[in-house]
């Protein structure tokens, strides 16, 4: 009696086990590793909430565009904003501005949004990654991906407005072509 109840127990620890390692592993076609001097940052883009913007975000990866880009806006408790050449917040890539893809997708901590101004469709380079949750957000602006590894690095970017002593993206690549 006591070898089935092993038995049984040894089964359900090796399904559970199995159960878990089948668990959806990270597509490195819609990850990207942003590099910054604290360590890496790994995002989950979302092409299937915002298929325009993660196509962009990856295109201007591989161009190497966001290498050396600084966070030219980080408020406190808010966001840290990314993705101007200018460094000033009125910077972008040359590629054509893209429409907005508004979806139901909440603004959490780590959720990584399309930078625009007052225009919903003028979403071109600049992207922001929240500290908390940002509700006021939702459905305001595209979300295009999330952080699932290092949100604590993002925690330690520099803050102002511009900050004093900017962080700086080392190198974003996307996940397939990390060598």
């Amino acid at each position: 009696m006591k070898l089935r109840l092993f038995a049984l127990i040894g089964s359900l620890i090796i399904a559970m086990t199995a159960a878990t390692s089948n668990a959806a592993s990270p597509d490195p076609e819609n990850t990207l590793y942003l590099d910054l001097d604290t360590g890496r940052v790994v995002i989950e883009l979302l092409p299937k909430v915002a298929p325009k913007h993660v196509e962009r975000v990856k295109e201007l990866a591989r161009e190497g565009f966001y290498d050396d880009i600084v966070f030219h806006r980080v408020i406190d408790g808010f966001m840290a904003q990314t993705g101007d050449p200018t460094g000033t917040g009125g910077g972008g890539s040359d590629k054509p501005d893209l429409e907005a893809e508004f979806s139901d997708t909440p603004f959490v901590r780590g959720t990584i949004g399309a930078a625009r101004t007052s225009d919903p469709d003028s979403a071109n380079s600049q992207f922001f990654i929240t500290f908390q949750p940002a509700p006021f957000l939702n459905g305001q602006y595209t979300v295009w991906g999330k952080v699932v590894e290092g949100m604590e690095f993002v925690d330690k970017i520099a803050r102002g407005e511009p900050p004093a002593v900017p962080d700086r993206i080392v190198k974003m690549q996307v996940a397939a072509d990390a060598k």
